[in-house]
C-alpha cells in the first residue's frame, strides 16, 4: 500500500454555546478516522475548528454585549478544551476569524468572480438565523425552520449571487457515477431527490450586518456565511499556497446530516465553478440523542462533554460513543450504557487479557521466547491477519461500530486461546508448550492494541509503551510482529470497572455514595472443570465459566466437596481481585462460601441464571 496524503475533517462549529455530546460525537468519530489513516502509514491531515461569522453570532455576542471578536476569541477556547480533554488529535484548528482564513476566502472568490458567476440582484426569501440557511415556502413546516423548529424571518435585500444552478447538471452527474461519493446511501437518496426540483442560485452576501470578510469589489457587503465557512477546507491546507494542492481533493468529509445539502450542493457547486476537485466522500453521520430524547436547553438534558471526562475516562466515553451507534445513523447516549460497553467490553475482554498475559510472560519469561510453530499455530496467526484485513476494508467503507466490534471479536477470540491452552499448567509439565502459547498471544495482544489504539488512546498509548512496540499496519500483516528476544517492560493493570457515580446529565440528582460493599464485583459462575492442585488435599483447581470467559480460580474446598458434586453448579464469585498464586497455581477470582464449626457450605443461587449476573 503506497502512502497517500489524506486530508480529514470535521465541520467547523458555530461557537455560540458551550459545546454539547453531538459535537463530541463527530469529533470523536472522525479522530478515529485520522487515527486510523496514520496507523495505516498515511500522510494526514485532519482539521477541526469553529466557523465564527454570520448573523447567528453577531446576534449573540449584541446579546451579551460584547464585541463579536471578543466573543468568538472566548467561546472557542470551550470547543478547543473539549477536544483537549477527549484526545482530539488534529493537526490544525481553524477560526473562521483569522487572517489565514480570509486570505484563502478572498483568493477562492476571486476564481468565482473570474469565472462570471458571480452577480448582483434584490433578494427577497424566509430565512433561518439558526442554520443560517434560506428556505422556500414548501420546506417551511407552520412557519418554522424544519431543522432548529425557530420561526424563519423575511428577508429582502441587496445581495449578490453566484450562479450555483449552472451546475446542477453536472453535480448530479457526478453523485451518481461515484456512489461512494455521499455517504450513507440514505443521505445520497435524498440529496439525489432533491436535486429533481429546479435549483436555484445562491445568494452569498448580507448588507444587514458587518460581522464578516467584506466583498472585495463592493466593501459594503460581507460574505453570506456558508461560503466563507466552507472554504475553510482549503484554508486550513493554505490555498492558494502549494501546499493545498497535496492534500486537496480531501478524502473525506465529516458532518452532520443536518447540513449535507450546503456541503453536497453548495459547496460542489462552488468548488466546480473554483476549477477544483470534489471531495472523494462525505459522510452524513446522525445526532446523539441522550437516554432516548433530543437534546434540549429547555429539559436541562444537554450533555457537556468536557463535565463527563471529570466522572469517566475520557477513553470510555470515546469508546460508548463510537460504539454505540452505526455511523452514519441517529444514536443514543446514556451513563449506563456508557459504563456497560467500558466494564463488559473494554475491562473484562481486553483488560483482563492484557494484564493476564503481559504478567505471565513477565513473571515466567526475561524476553520473548522463541517458539517452532506447527499449522495450527500458523492458522492461530493467519486468522489475525484476516482480521486485521477485515477491520481495514470496514474502515474505508466508514463502518466504525462495526470495526470496533470486529477488534474486540479479536480479543474475546485470543482470550479463549490463552485459556484453552493454559501456559500456567503447561509451564511446569511442557515449558516449550508454554512458550509457544506466550509467543502467539503476545502476538495477538501486539495486533489488538494496535489497532485498539485509534479507538481509546490513552489507555492503549499505556498498553503499547509496556509492549514496547509502535502501531504499524504493515507489521501487522507480518506476523510475528513480537519477534525472540523482543524485552516488554514493566506491566501493570490499566483498566479498572466504573462505578457509581453521580448523572452528569439529571444535575439535580443526590450523588450516591460509594461503600465497600459497591466496590465488590461478585457474580454468577459455573463450574466447569475441577481438578486438585498437586501436593494440596484442601485446594481444588476450578475452570469457571463467567460473563462468556473461561476463569481459572483456585478454592479450598476439596475436603468438603467430591468433583463430581461439584461440576455444573453455579456460584458465587469475587470477580474483581487481582490475580494471585497459591500453591504456585494462578487464580483470577474467589469462590464464595459459608463455614462454622467446621462445615462449608458454598454460595449458589436457588434458581437457575445466566452466568455473569451481578449480585447486589
Amino acid at each position: 500500500m503506497s502512502k497517500r496524503n489524506v486530508l480529514i475533517t470535521t465541520a467547523i462549529d458555530y461557537p455560540n454555546a458551550k459545546p454539547h455530546i453531538g459535537h463530541a460525537y463527530e469529533k470523536v468519530c472522525a479522530d478515529f478516522t485520522a487515527r486510523w489513516f496514520r496507523f495505516l502509514g498515511d500522510n494526514v491531515h485532519f482539521s477541526t475548528g469553529v466557523d465564527e461569522h454570520g448573523l447567528k453570532i453577531y446576534r449573540v455576542a449584541e446579546k451579551n454585549r460584547v464585541a463579536p471578536q471578543k466573543f468568538v476569541d472566548a467561546m472557542s477556547e470551550n470547543f478547543k478544551n473539549m477536544d483537549k480533554v477527549l484526545d482530539i488529535k488534529y493537526d490544525d484548528f481553524i477560526r473562521t476569524s483569522e487572517e489565514r482564513h480570509k486570505k484563502s476566502v478572498l483568493a477562492f472568490y476571486k476564481k468565482l468572480y473570474e469565472k462570471g458567476d458571480i452577480y448582483k440582484a434584490k433578494y427577497k426569501g424566509l430565512y433561518c438565523v439558526g442554520c443560517e440557511t434560506f428556505y422556500t415556502e414548501k420546506d417551511i413546516v407552520d412557519g418554522k425552520c424544519p431543522i432548529h423548529k425557530n420561526p424563519v424571518e423575511e428577508v429582502e435585500e441587496e445581495s449578490y449571487f453566484f450562479k450555483m444552478a449552472k451546475y446542477q447538471k453536472k453535480l448530479v452527474e457526478h453523485i451518481k457515477k461515484n456512489k461512494d461519493f455521499l455517504q450513507p446511501e440514505s443521505r445520497r437518496k435524498e440529496i439525489l431527490n432533491r436535486l429533481k426540483e429546479p435549483l436555484k442560485d445562491l445568494s452569498i452576501s448580507r448588507t444587514s450586518f458587518t460581522w464578516g470578510i467584506p466583498i472585495p469589489n463592493d466593501k459594503k457587503h460581507v460574505m453570506y456565511v456558508w461560503t466563507d465557512a466552507l472554504a475553510n477546507y482549503l484554508s486550513t491546507i493554505d490555498y492558494p499556497k502549494e501546499k493545498y494542492k497535496k492534500f486537496w481533493p480531501a478524502y473525506v468529509h465529516h458532518i452532520g446530516k443536518d447540513i449535507v445539502w450546503h456541503h453536497v450542493v453548495i459547496w460542489g457547486s462552488l468548488l466546480m465553478s473554483a476549477g477544483l476537485k470534489l471531495p472523494k466522500h462525505i459522510f452524513g453521520h446522525g445526532f446523539i440523542n441522550v437516554k432516548g430524547e433530543k437534546m434540549s436547553k429547555t429539559t436541562g438534558d444537554i450533555v457537556d462533554p468536557v463535565e463527563i471526562t471529570k466522572q469517566f475516562p475520557s477513553d470510555a466515553v470515546r469508546y460508548s460513543i463510537i460504539r454505540e451507534t452505526p455511523f452514519g445513523e441517529d444514536g443514543n447516549f446514556s451513563e449506563e450504557n456508557l459504563i456497560e460497553r467500558w466494564n463488559n467490553e473494554v475491562v473484562n475482554n481486553y483488560g483482563n487479557l492484557f494484564y493476564r498475559i503481559t504478567s505471565f510472560a513477565e513473571r515466567n519469561f526475561s524476553s520473548s521466547p522463541y517458539a517452532v510453530l506447527n499449522e495450527k499455530d500458523k492458522k492461530v496467526l493467519d486468522n489475525a491477519v484476516k482480521s486485521v484485513l477485515k477491520i481495514e476494508k470496514l474502515m474505508s467503507k466508514f463502518k466504525l461500530k462495526d470495526s470496533v466490534e470486529e477488534i474486540m471479536n479479536l480479543s474475546a477470540e485470543t482470550n479463549k486461546y490463552f485459556q484453552e491452552n493454559e501456559p500456567w499448567a503447561k509451564i511446569k509439565t511442557n515449558r516449550k508448550e508454554a512458550e509457544k502459547t506466550i509467543y502467539i498471544s503476545l502476538n495477538l495482544l501486539a495486533v489488538i492494541t494496535s489497532m485498539l489504539n485509534c479507538v481509546i488512546p490513552k489507555s492503549c498509548g499505556q498498553a503499547l509503551d509496556i509492549l514496547n512496540i509502535k502501531p504499524d499496519f504493515k507489521s501487522c500483516l507480518k506476523l510475528p510482529l513480537i519477534k525472540k528476544g523482543h524485552k516488554i517492560k514493566k506491566t501493570r493493570m490499566l483498566f479498572s470497572k466504573i462505578e457509581v457515580k453521580e448523572s452528569f446529565i439529571e444535575k439535580e440528582s443526590d450523588t450516591v455514595e460509594i461503600t465497600d460493599f459497591q466496590k465488590l464485583k461478585i457474580k454468577i459462575a459455573t463450574i466447569k472443570k475441577a481438578v486438585k492442585v498437586e501436593g494440596s488435599d484442601k485446594l481444588y483447581k476450578l475452570e469457571i465459566e463467567l460473563d462468556n470467559e473461561k476463569r481459572q480460580i483456585v478454592a479450598g474446598i476439596a475436603s468438603h466437596y467430591k468433583e463430581d458434586d461439584i461440576i455444573g453448579k453455579q456460584i458465587a464469585v469475587l470477580a474483581n481481585l487481582k490475580p494471585a498464586k497459591i500453591k504456585g497455581v494462578e487464580s483470577n477470582g474467589m469462590l464464595l462460601a459459608a463455614e462454622k464449626n467446621g462445615r462449608v457450605a458454598l454460595l449458589v443461587p436457588d434458581k437457575k441464571i445466566d452466568n455473569g449476573a451481578d449480585i447486589h
